[in-house]
This record gives structure tokens, sequence and C-alpha cells, in this order.
């Protein structure tokens, strides 16, 4: 009898869409008659000792869903879900895990992506916060929305005070700009009522003993202004809750109107007008990272470090509802 034909090799395997072959697992890292669930647990492990990852509660944080110590309770509640199994609190997390809350797959987002920075001219009557039981208007509503991230205000200014506001979507990049060991400098445009003599201008530079504590100007420079109101421009290294206002009224004068003008290198551009926003381009964004990692923030330096702010300034649809973004 003739020896039957031998028959042609199968072809390689395709993937999904047909166009790939599919990609064995590394010979060194398989196990001898391993294969399906143990496999890839194996797989899996290995791919988590390469990319220890993050905390769970930053990248939820980082991803808008709630602030790191709501997200803490929550775990401990065990709304929280990671490739399956109830979380614990301090697990990390790494690219091709999937996180869960309640029951929906929640887009992650990690450090290694490049933050977005917006400068807001703060008007009078806006509060910084998102939740107020009073029903007043709030700078949240004001900016541009976001998907799977959320806005966090660098620092605060009350409801009366207008002005340079920063917002970020990197937690960390909050946090270094408000840090005291950055020591940044906030400037303000202060008008008063009434005069303010050579004695109470040198004390306010020198040191005033306030309820949480001593405080004073970096500077105090006059503005000039007629009749009963008199403009200074003030700055200091500090962001302590209505410090400015406290400053004058130690020494005897009433603020009646009060305006941020820089934080940092960041000055409040002339042609950014009351509700509206101006985003940082990348490149800036960059540089702005880069400067306070080299320099931790120091005030001083400030020259060294000019963002050029020349993107477009928008407005919310609400207050501008024909475009959502427009150049001046």
């Amino acid at each position: 009898m003739k020896p039957l034909p031998k028959k042609p090799p199968r072809p390689a395997r395709k993937d999904v869409q047909g166009t790939r072959q599919r990609r064995a697992w590394p010979a060194a890292e398989r196990v001898p008659g391993q294969t399906g669930a143990g496999a890839q647990t194996r797989r899996k492990r290995i791919a988590s000792e390469a990319d220890p990852g993050e905390r769970l509660h930053k990248i939820l944080a980082q991803a808008g869903i709630a602030s790191r110590r709501e997200v803490e309770t929550w775990i401990l509640a065990g709304r929280v879900q990671v490739n399956g199994r109830t979380a614990q609190v301090g697990q990390r997390v790494a690219h091709d895990d999937k996180v869960k809350v309640n029951g929906r797959l929640v887009t992650l987002h990690f450090t290694d992506r490049l933050p977005r920075v917006i400068l807001y001219h703060k008007p009078e009557g806006e509060i910084v916060s998102r939740d107020d039981p009073e029903g007043r208007s709030s700078v949240f509503s004001a900016l541009p929305r976001l998907r799977g991230e959320r806005w966090v205000a660098v620092g605060r200014l009350d409801i009366n005070t207008s002005g340079l506001l920063l917002f970020t979507t990197s937690g960390k990049l909050a946090n270094q700009l408000m840090h005291p060991s950055s020591s940044l400098l906030r400037e303000y445009a202060a008008r008063i009522l009434g005069d303010l003599p050579l004695e109470a201008q040198q004390r306010l530079c020198d040191g005033v003993q306030l309820e949480d504590g001593s405080a004073c100007f970096h500077t105090l420079e006059d503005a000039g202004g007629q009749g009963a109101n008199h403009w200074y421009r003030v700055s200091l290294h500090e962001g302590r809750n209505r410090e400015v206002r406290r400053l004058f009224e130690a020494v005897g004068v009433k603020v009646s109107r009060l305006m941020r003008i820089r934080y940092g290198p960041f000055a409040l551009p002339p042609r950014l007008k009351r509700g509206q926003c101006l985003e940082l381009a990348p490149a800036e964004v960059r540089h702005l990272v880069a400067f306070l990692k080299e320099r931790g923030g120091d005030a001083q330096t400030r020259e060294n470090y000019a963002p050029k702010t020349q993107g477009p300034v928008f407005s919310t649809p609400k207050r501008r509802p024909a475009k959502d973004q427009r150049d001046l």
C-alpha cells in the first residue's frame, strides 16, 4: 500500500481581528502543565510585580469619584471591587486591573498622565465648594465639564473676594501648589476705608498676632486712591482663612474690596474677564511641574518661570450659551 500523504501544517491561529498572530507567553514564565486560569493568574502576578501600581483610594479620587477619605469608607463597606474581588484598604491597582464601584466599571487615571490646569477669574458672590446648604452659586458650576475626572481647587477665596483662582485635575499638583513648603507668593489688591498710618503699615510687615497665630505681609505697597477709599498691593506666603482681611482689621482698618492678582508664577491676565477660564497648554503644564520639582515652588524665583497663558479664553455654556470656547 502506498503511504498516505502527510497533512499540510495547520496555519497559525489568528486573534479576534484575524490580522495578527496570537502571541505566546515567554517560555521562561510558563509553568509546565499549567494552562487556563492558573497560567492567567501567574501572568497577572508577574505583571503586578513589574508594575506595583498606585493605591486604590488615590486612583479613584483622581477619577473624580469622591475624595480619598470617602473612597476609604466605601472600601471598608465593601462597595469597591478589583478584578471581581472585594477591595481592601491600602490595595494597589495597575493599568490592567478592572475596578468597579457599586457594580459600575470605573475608568482609571494614573499619575503618568499629564494633568490639566486652568486659571479662573472668580467674581464676587461665588463660593469655592461643591455642596452648599444655602444654594449659593459655586465656582465649579462655571468650570468646563470633565468626564471621568474632577477639578481640584488650589486654595480658596471667600465669597466676597474676587480674582485669580487655579484649578487642576491632579490632586498631587494641587497639594504641591498649596503646601507651605512651596512658599508660593499670593498677591492681592486691597481697597480699604480710611487711612493706614505708617506705624500700622510697619506693624503689618513686622507681624500681627491673630487668633490662629502670628501673621504678616511679605510686601505692602501704596497703590493710590481718592477720598475715603485707598488701594494697597499686599503679598504673603500662606493662605489662611480670610488672612488679608483679618490682618487689616487687626490694625483697625476695614477692607471694602479684595482681589487676588497673583498666585506663585501666575498673574491674573488682563484679558481674562470675570467668570472666564484660561487653560494652560501641555508644554506650560510640563514646565510648571518641572519648576515645582526643581525649585520647590520658591516664590522669589518666579521670574524663572513665566507662563505665556496665551491660550483661548473660554466661558461655560451657562454664562455664554452661544459657544463653549471663544477667542477674545
